[in-house]
């Protein structure tokens, strides 16, 4: 929030949080000096501080009442302040208890406000996870991989190296609290993605995460191009924090998928963007996660 006062400076108050704001004695005052050296104390100098101005607060209303410029000022509506969100880049292969154990920990520590929200990019070592909705049935090879409980939605879902694991944890409640609308964020987030190496991912209907259609394959019995799922989404969330997120196969060993029914469903495959034919690289998918997250999550 700045004033502006003849004699050509700037005077701000500073604040954590302009939701909502009320002027405390914790607030800092800045001054700036204008380039100018002097500007009217008129109608016209308040019409330019008010487009700048994005929170009017209270006593700049009355002050503008006190100098007859009443008119001029209107109490604005609240704006949504995207907090800060921390990135974390861990290199190697990351054991899915030790994921899980961070990841109850972090929820806490953000639900407490101890620490803001995380975006963790990571790589797990070859290894199945059962969701809540998992049947016995579509473990195909149950001694192959280590199975792990993820007590997250979904069904049974592969994760290993060359994949991205990207575990959201966001506070939803702070974001609107709409369970549907942060999901349908996360599907838009891997689709924009996705476009940043001009591959059209899609949504299916009655089918989760993100797919691809293969025109460079055989027809399906159908006649159609056959389907391909590039990406799972799967999340969880405890006092409104989100944890566990989304998977984007960059460039996995396809055949461990054989081991599970991927998500329920028998009669579409798996691809990955090194499997389409692109020489992407993690760090690559890395870069485009970070692009295209505040487009998404931000507004």
């Amino acid at each position: 929030m700045f004033l502006l006062f003849k004699g050509a400076s700037w005077c701000g108050r500073e604040d954590s949080n302009f939701h909502g704001f009320n002027p405390t004695a914790t607030s800092t005052l800045r001054v700036y000096h204008s380039a100018t050296t002097a500007l009217p104390w008129c109608a016209t100098a308040f019409s330019a501080l008010r487009s700048v101005c994005e929170v009017q607060i209270p006593a700049l209303c009355e002050l503008g009442q006190k100098l007859g410029q009443s008119a001029l000022f209107s109490p604005a509506a609240p704006v949504y302040h995207a907090p800060m969100v921390e990135w974390k880049i861990s290199p190697g292969l990351t054991g899915y208890e030790e994921a899980l154990a961070t990841m109850e920990a972090r929820v806490g520590a953000i639900a407490s406000g101890d620490l803001p929200e995380l975006v963790w990019l990571l790589e797990h070592p070859p290894l199945y996870t059962a969701g809540t909705s998992s049947r016995r049935e579509d473990l195909i090879d149950p001694d192959r991989f280590p199975v792990h409980e993820a007590r997250r939605g979904g069904q049974y879902t592969y994760h290993g190296p060359g994949q991205r694991v990207v575990y959201v944890l966001l506070d939803v409640g702070a974001r609107g609290r709409d369970v549907r609308a942060f999901v349908r964020q996360l599907e838009d987030w891997v689709i924009a993605v996705l476009g940043e190496f001009n591959v059209r991912g899609e949504l299916r209907d009655g089918r989760v995460g993100v797919w691809v259609t293969r025109d460079d394959k055989p027809l399906t019995a159908s006649g159609e191009p056959p389907d391909e799922k590039i990406a799972a989404i799967g999340v969880r969330l405890r006092k409104w924090i989100s944890f566990h997120g989304i998977s984007i196969n960059v460039e996995p060993d396809l055949e461990h998928f054989s081991g599970i029914v991927p998500c329920g469903i028998t009669q579409h495959g798996v691809t990955s963007l090194v499997d389409l034919g692109l020489p992407v690289t993690m760090e690559d998918v890395d870069v485009a996660l970070r692009r295209c997250f505040d487009g998404i999550f931000s507004g």
